[in-house]
């Protein structure tokens, strides 16, 4: 070997940076931008992983094999590490946050590097009503909703930078409340087509389908047919329908029924968001619901679904409330908490006179013990959360349900908690199921700062690194492939993202390095913003955003758009007739 050979050959060796167009002999190749070493890929696809190097270049995966020799601007020694796709969660609540902090810090700290958002709500379209609602949500932290449709709020992400690929599906309750307001009644077939309109307006500007959250009003008002309506509109145009499905405790078969009956009229996908039977006295149950799940498919209705790997939900206090106390608003809702006699009515429903026909988080949760207070908006009430609702209403000295109302009232309905409902058994048995794929259902956030002030689900900062390591690992329920899989091809093919998902050759460098004997989660609901450990390196876009559980502070990110859009960046697909 000659002098200048071995040279370059320590250079790389070391690892060390060699800078410029060529190098070497002339007609060399230009340098990777990163390679990745010694380390053992898994694809994504299932398959067993296999012993590869992985070459970057320009965002993107260029060569896949043996690359010790080629020269590179940074390389990355993945000996005992698994080299994957970046995770993607099918549920993610980051629309908001992000113009908060780009980092998206809790979710690249575990290996996201994409995210779908809009459930039920979304981030656009927008007019007056629904931005001052936001606004007044977000008071707190700052957010300012200066975009009316998909394309304004994409922009806004652009110029300000994100850490992560975001798309979204556009929301069934978002473009409700566009036309009818807040009010439950059915829309007339001038305003179900204007409804149509909006969906079919956001799919072109990249919504990857439209989503329902029917537990929530005024998405709880929507009939079947209003909701076939607009899947059928989304579903012609390539997209998917995403549902928090109207009960998950006793009414779960209904609920399932109905989901189904939209996926054979629409003609269209359907994905459950976060599988779930809830309430000690349904648990055992997803046996069942497995079950029809698998027959509907072998009937030819494409459902799928996903989970977060805890037996603990968390959304708003105002779940525990009958929807028709929340019709009008949420001034009016407010106005009703303050009557003494509807308060006395509604402790009735919720506990001895409960019907089953709405969502009942207070009836699921066992009552004030089974829910922790999550997040507030009032300093006055900062200090309780982290506590258990009967825990409080013993330091006031007044009954649970007065708390609970009180509560909303206090925080004008901007309060959450935590529902201890389900069973491990059930959701190791969810866990199993082939078409189920892992989600945060949680916003971006991170430990300083302003998003520090939450105090969230672990699931914010622990959902796949559990899997991993509780899962995977620990209990062997699921292998290596089969995990990743479930994380990474599986998802992107739910909702057509093509060139992501994958370790291959042309896909976008989406990756994350961790080691198999370490990855975990050290998020609890006592300490909820841990970040995970074993996870060295996670990339975006071929930029590195996470190193040595460290955040680089870059901001690679790209918009991720559906089927429907435009080809650009991160697209896929030309535009579609409007139906």
């Amino acid at each position: 070997m000659r002098p200048a050979q071995r040279a370059v050959g320590a250079f790389l060796a070391l690892g060390l940076s060699i800078f410029g167009p060529t190098a070497g002999a002339a007609g060399a190749e230009t340098p990777y931008d990163l390679v990745i070493v010694n380390g053992r890929v898994l694809d994504g696809a299932g398959n067993p992983w296999h012993r590869a190097d992985v070459g970057v270049r320009d965002g993107r995966i260029t060569k896949i094999g043996r690359l010790e020799h080629v020269l590179a601007r940074r390389r990355i020694d993945a000996a005992g590490r698994f080299v994957a796709p970046g995770f993607i969660d099918l549920l993610g609540q980051s629309e908001y946050t992000l113009l908060v902090d780009g980092r998206c810090l809790s979710k690249v700290a575990q290996g996201i590097t994409s995210e779908l958002t809009g459930e039920g709500t979304s981030p656009a379209p927008h007019n007056e009503q629904t931005r001052r609602r936001v606004e007044h949500r977000e008071q707190r932290r700052g957010v300012r909703v200066d975009w009316s449709d998909l394309d304004g709020y994409y922009s806004r992400l652009e110029r300000q930078g994100i850490g992560i690929n975001l798309g979204t599906f556009v929301g069934a309750e978002q473009v409700r409340r566009l036309v009818l307001g807040t009010g439950s009644e059915p829309p007339t077939p001038q305003e179900l087509d204007d409804m149509i309109d909006r969906v079919v307006d956001s799919m072109r500007q990249g919504a990857f389908g439209v989503s329902s959250s029917l537990i929530y009003p005024p998405g709880s008002y929507a009939g079947i047919y209003e909701l076939i309506a607009l899947a059928e509109a989304a579903g012609q145009l390539g997209g998917i329908y995403m549902t928090h499905v109207r009960d998950e405790a006793a009414g779960i078969d209904d609920a399932l029924t109905e989901a189904f009956e939209i996926a054979s009229l629409a003609k269209i996908p359907v994905e459950i968001w976060h599988l779930k039977i809830k309430g000690r006295e349904n648990w055992g149950k997803m046996g069942g619901i497995v079950e029809r799940i698998n027959a509907a498919r072998a009937e030819g209705l494409d459902i799928k679904a996903n989970v977060y790997p805890y037996t603990a939900s968390s959304t708003t206090l105002s779940v525990c409330v009958p929807p028709w106390a929340q019709e009008g608003g949420t001034q009016t809702y407010l106005a009703r908490l303050k009557d003494p006699e509807i308060r006395a009515r509604l402790k009735r429903e919720i506990t001895t006179d409960y019907d089953g026909t709405w969502s009942n988080g207070w009836k699921s949760a066992g009552g004030a013990e089974g829910i922790m207070l999550s997040w507030v908006h009032t300093e006055k009430n900062r200090r309780h959360r982290g506590k258990r609702l009967s825990e409080i209403a013993a330091e006031r000295g007044v009954d649970p349900l007065d708390l609970l109302f009180d509560l909303i009232l206090e925080e004008e309905d901007r309060a959450g908690g935590i529902y201890f409902t389900m069973s491990e058994d059930d959701l190791r048995l969810a866990l199993k199921q082939p078409w189920v794929s892992i989600i945060t259902d949680s916003e971006g956030l991170s430990p300083e700062g302003i998003l520090a002030e939450t105090r969230p689900h672990p699931r914010a900062y622990g959902s796949f690194p559990r899997v991993l390591g509780k899962y995977v690992r620990e209990e062997r329920l699921l292998n290596w492939e089969e995990a990743i899989r479930r994380m990474t091809s599986l998802p992107a093919s739910k909702v057509g993202l093509r060139d992501r998902g994958l370790v291959r050759e042309g896909y976008w460098a989406d990756l994350v390095v961790f080691d198999p004997e370490t990855v975990a989660d050290r998020a609890t609901f006592e300490n909820p913003t841990e970040l995970p450990v074993g996870i060295d390196f996670v990339m975006v876009n071929g930029e590195i955003v996470m190193e040595g559980g460290r955040h680089t502070g870059r901001l690679p990110g790209r918009i991720l758009r559906g089927p429907a859009a435009t080809a650009s960046p991160g697209t896929h697909g030309p535009a579609a007739p409007k139906p």
